[in-house]
């Protein structure tokens, strides 16, 4: 009877990470997918009132993703690449975004907090393990925030 009626425990409460309401945060990640390792650069500026948007390189500087995720809820991807595909941004990247970075992220994270700036990230498909380099607290540029001005490829 357990079996079919699941796991009842209830999952531990954590505490809210706190991040700075308005920053820029650098970051450097590990991306393990199906066996390989892929190093990855982060620049996320946040907006209380207007949003996230992250911006995700390679060592070379090549964008690789760039979402805006509105304080709304709604996501823009800015651009994609090749190896980030618009429906990949907005299925993982900007689900794990939020994850992060919402004041109060939904129940089905699957992010491990290793410290305060040391985050690790486990789905079926993939891990990433997030490292935070820098907080520069601060109003960010409202253009950062608007999903008009989408970059050109």
């Amino acid at each position: 009877m357990i079996l079919l009626a699941g796991c009842a425990t209830p999952e531990p409460l954590r505490a809210p990470r706190s991040f700075p309401p308005e920053a820029l945060i650098t970051q450097r990640a590990v991306l393990t997918t199906r066996g390989k390792q892929f190093t990855l650069n982060g620049y996320l500026s946040l907006s209380e009132s207007r949003g996230k948007r992250l911006i995700v390189t390679e060592n070379f500087g090549n964008v690789l993703a760039d979402v805006l995720v509105k304080s709304d809820g709604t996501i823009h991807v800015m651009r994609s690449s090749p190896a980030f595909r618009e429906s990949w941004i907005r299925r993982y990247v900007a689900a794990d975004l939020r994850c992060v970075f919402d004041k109060t992220p939904n129940g089905k994270c699957a992010v491990t907090e290793l410290s305060s700036k040391h985050l690790v990230i486990k789905r079926w498909l993939y891990s990433l393990d997030l490292q935070i380099l820098d907080i520069k607290p601060g109003p960010q540029p409202p253009g950062m925030f608007d999903e008009t001005t989408k970059a050109t490829r």
